[in-house]
Order: C-alpha cells, then structure tokens, then sequence
C-alpha cells in the first residue's frame, strides 16, 4: 500500500468491499471497472470461496483479465516457509490455491520473500507497468472542465475546422461572378519577345491560344510549389510549341510581363491557382515568389 503511495498511485484494496452477496461481487467488478491497473498478492492462502467454488480472489483476477486490465502477480516465492497459521488448511484449498498460482503465472509475475521485498517489487514492477501500458488515470474534480466549457470547446474545435475547410475552399474556388470572365475554351492572345535580353523596344509578338491549352502547359509545374520564373518557363514553352511544335528548343521566346501577370490574374480569379502560403526553408539569396 505505502509502496503504491508513493508513486501516487490510489489503492482499492478488495479488502475494503466484503464479497458477501451479489450486490458486493457487483461493486467489486465495478472497482475493477475504474481501476486502471489489477495487482494481485498471493501467499500462502487461497481465499474466501464463493458461490462457483473459486475464491474470490481468483474471480476478481480472471474478471480483470476478461477487461483486458494490465495484470502483475506477485506471488510468495516459498509459501512453505510462513507459519501454518497464515497457509491454507484443506487439501482442497491447497490443490485450488496451485493451480490458481500457476494459472497467473501464464501473465506477467513477480517474486517477494519479505514485506519489505514485496514494497520494493511493487514499486519497480508498477513503473514498468505504467510505462509500457500508459492509462487514463485520474484528475482532482476542480481541475476537470465542467459540462458547459466541454460543450463549448468541443464547438469552437468544430468550428474552427469548418472555417479551415472554407478558407481553404475559398482559395481553389472561383470567385463568384467569374462566370462572366474569359475562361475554358474561350481565345487568348499571348505576348511575346524574340529578342530574348529583355530590350523593351523590340516589338511585341502574338500567338493565339485557348485558356484551356495554356492551363494544361502550366498544371504540371504546379504540382508542388512552383517559382514565377518556372511558371513563366512554361507558358514560354507552349508558346514555343503553337509557333515551332517540331522542335520546341529552337524558338526562343520571353513571356511578356504584362501577359504574365494578366494570366495569373485570370486563374487566381477563377480559382485554378493560388499564391503559396507554405513555410518552407529556402537559401537565404531565393527572394522569388511562388
């Protein structure tokens, strides 16, 4: 008993429920019930009998052995050795009291010669219990939320997970009254330089295409997190292909900015893309968007 103390453990010695009736063996298996482990310590006796002819003792191990409970019993390592007056008189009782030692031998069990060698075993044996097989335990009842503050927590924590999935919604859906906008099959004009060093004075160049047709060049770049310059990459790239499907690398093209950032506009709005709001580690020298 000190030995659980001390670990903050509480005790529900079955010695303080008398197994005298049914009504008791019912309070009994609802201690066991709220326990969040089973100990049993067997010496020299077998126990009270009950109605079935097995002790009590023995029920109540084989009942938390039926809930399934973290067993550990500690069992006399020679019951030979305690005075005649503490061991178990009929022969009955000493064949039972044999095979109910050997019948908890099959679980987990541990050897005491002395009280004060039991102390110490239960102490190192309900450490490794409770690390192994982590319980529930129990809280002081002032510190456990009353129904009230349950209910409305368990209401914020849905809440919150609905605004989580509307936001997130909100960011891949099109905005409403986009149905208007150019989009699916509907002709774009994209525009473009030759002239690839960036000289603004060059003439711009056009190539007709579909919103549909651009999108699908630049979807597989966007499977993961994608920069602008990549993204530009690819809408280059089906330029070079309207203009020189044979052999892309040939045609040499730079997405006009102003045509760049007119179609992302576009797909942001019908909620096809949207900008990155991942945390993720980049070299300190990557100042892109993405």
């Amino acid at each position: 008993m000190q030995a659980l103390l001390e670990l903050d453990c509480i005790p529900a010695r079955m010695e303080l429920f008398p197994a005298a009736n049914e009504d008791q063996w019912t309070l009994i298996k609802k201690v066991i019930d709220d326990c969040d482990y089973y100990l049993v310590i067997v010496a020299s006796r077998y126990g009270s009998i009950g109605p079935t002819g097995i002790s009590y003792t023995e029920m109540e191990y084989q009942y938390a052995l039926d809930q399934n409970k973290p067993i550990i019993a500690f069992l006399h390592r020679d019951p030979r050795q305690l005075p005649s007056s503490r061991c178990e008189s009929s022969p009955d009782g000493q064949q039972k009291l044999t095979t109910f030692r050997e019948f908890t031998q099959q679980k987990m069990v541990k050897f005491w010669t002395s009280p004060s060698d039991l102390g110490s075993v239960v102490s190192r044996s309900i450490i490794v219990l409770m690390r192994n097989s982590p319980a529930v335990g129990w809280v002081r009842a002032d510190m456990f939320p009353d129904k009230d503050a349950t209910e409305e927590i368990l209401y914020l924590r849905d809440r919150v997970a609905e605004l989580e999935e509307l936001l997130e919604a909100s960011q891949t859906t099109a905005v409403p009254g986009t149905e208007e906008l150019s989009q699916g099959e509907d002709s774009v004009e994209l525009e473009y330089h030759t002239d690839t060093t960036y000289d603004t004075n060059k003439p711009v160049k056009k190539v007709k295409s579909t919103w549909n047709e651009v999108f699908a060049d630049m979807a597989p770049a966007m499977i993961d997190e994608v920069s602008e310059g990549n993204l530009m990459n690819a809408i280059e790239r089906h330029i070079a292909s309207r203009k020189n499907p044979r052999n892309l690398n040939e045609f040499k093209c730079r997405l006009s900015d102003d045509c760049y950032n007119s179609i992302v506009v576009q797909f942001r709005a019908l909620g096809l893309i949207a900008k990155s709001e991942r945390i993720k580690k980049r070299s300190a020298g990557d100042t892109g968007a993405y």
